[in-house]
């Protein structure tokens, strides 16, 4: 029995030394991207032919605005964008206590005890935000916002979309920025180190949005409505938002040539274009993710589209967030931005580029791991951090041969 406890105490050493190793490892790869990161940025310097950025030329580009440097902290005073609502965030405590008058409905007391924190809190809608960027959309005309629903963990997936589809960059003289959503840790892990590492995070690329709720399934429509808000205040003037999954691969030119003609076709306004779900219903499967029970919702769905990934129009996210302030918050991310949609009157358009079930529901088709098919469509759910590293650079080398269909007239 003695050894048995001497053993248990060498194996929790072990565990130990091998977390702290393991966060040594993350700091310092974090650290190797800082050092290209700040390189690049003196070589853009350098090449654009100017050293100083407080230049008189750049200080009435941007007026009282100018980015800061690497790791700087937003004032208070530079975080007011002109708005007609509202210049800043105002959610600046957490006050959200539980509704305990519905303890006493019959209805709650049938409720499976998963759903009895979303329901006591659901009235609780806005949070403190951890990590802001109210100048991400006031450094030019920003002509697509990709937006990224992530989790504090997931940073190889951001690293992967940062290299690729989510590069901020510039097509054809029009601005492309990225934004990743967080929320906190969930109970039981190592919040605190977690925390210091996306702060690190945030202060090598400056693209992380995070508010103090806690990441869960049933949270991510707090994502929905926390975000609606964000950019109704400080990013309402950009033209289309992307709004996807760490682990989706964007064909990003396909992207922007969807964009290009939907604005050939002065068909903006309402843009909302996705893999649509239609006459869907409430799954009653207990077993299943997306289990609801009757005492939730006990109607058909309204259209909606797979989370995976869209596009809307910048114009359609501020009425979707007037629509969502009157809407009680529903379990299920993507079924309450349909519900939101159809508080407008409107119903999502289904395109066949938009796959976020993958390109053949059946796992197994060598169809989904087919870069050809790649390069034709728009977005496929769902692809880890290093398959999405190397479809991309096979889909975007220019010696892929793909078969072309051709018709001859006779």
């Amino acid at each position: 029995m003695e050894y048995f406890f001497r053993r248990k105490r060498v194996l929790k050493t072990l565990i130990s030394l091998i977390l702290a190793f393991g966060t040594l490892l993350m700091f310092q790869k974090l650290k190797l991207v800082e050092n290209n990161v700040k390189e690049n940025l003196m070589k853009s310097k350098y090449a654009a032919g100017f050293l100083d950025i407080q230049s008189d030329l750049f200080r009435s580009a941007l007026g009282n605005n100018s980015p800061p440097g690497l790791g700087e902290k937003f004032p208070a005073e530079r975080a007011s964008v002109s708005n007609a609502t509202q210049a800043a965030w105002d959610v600046n405590t957490i006050n959200c206590s539980e509704n305990v008058d519905l303890k006493e409905k019959e209805w709650f007391q049938r409720l499976e005890p998963r759903f009895h924190q979303f329901v006591l809190h659901r009235h609780c809608r806005y949070f403190p935000m951890l990590i802001n960027h109210p100048e991400k959309c006031q450094t030019g005309d920003v002509h697509l916002l990709m937006v990224v629903k992530s989790v504090i963990e997931q940073h190889d997936r951001r690293e992967v979309v940062r290299k690729t589809w989510g590069k901020e960059r510039t097509i054809d003289g029009k601005i492309i920025k990225t934004l990743f959503l967080l929320g906190t840790p969930s109970a039981g892990k190592d919040t605190r180190n977690l925390q210091k590492l996306i702060d690190y995070e945030d202060r090598l690329y400056g693209d992380i949005l995070q508010w103090d709720f806690i990441d869960t399934f049933f949270n991510l429509t707090l994502k929905e409505v926390n975000f609606l808000k964000w950019f109704n205040i400080y990013c309402s003037r950009v033209k289309f938002i992307f709004k996807g999954d760490d682990d989706v691969f964007v064909n990003t030119n396909n992207l922007m040539d969807l964009i290009d003609f939907k604005t050939e076709e002065r068909k903006v306004r309402n843009l909302f274009v996705g893999d649509t779900i239609s006459k869907a219903i409430p799954i009653r499967n207990r077993q299943s993710k997306y289990y609801i029970p009757r005492e939730l919702f006990d109607k058909p769905y309204p259209p909606y589209v797979g989370g995976g990934g869209f596009v809307m129009s910048g114009q359609l996210a501020q009425r979707l967030f007037a629509a969502s302030e009157d809407l009680e918050l529903y379990p299920i991310d993507d079924v309450f931005l349909g519900m939101c949609l159809q508080r407008l009157h409107l119903s999502p358009e289904m395109h066949a580029g938009f796959r976020t079930f993958g390109i053949m529901k059946r796992q197994v088709s060598p169809m989904n791991s087919d870069p050809c098919f790649y390069r034709n469509l728009i977005v496929i759910h769902k692809l880890g951090p290093q398959e999405l590293l190397r479809m991309w650079n096979i889909v975007y080398n220019k010696k892929l041969i793909c078969a072309k269909k051709v018709i001859l007239s006779l």
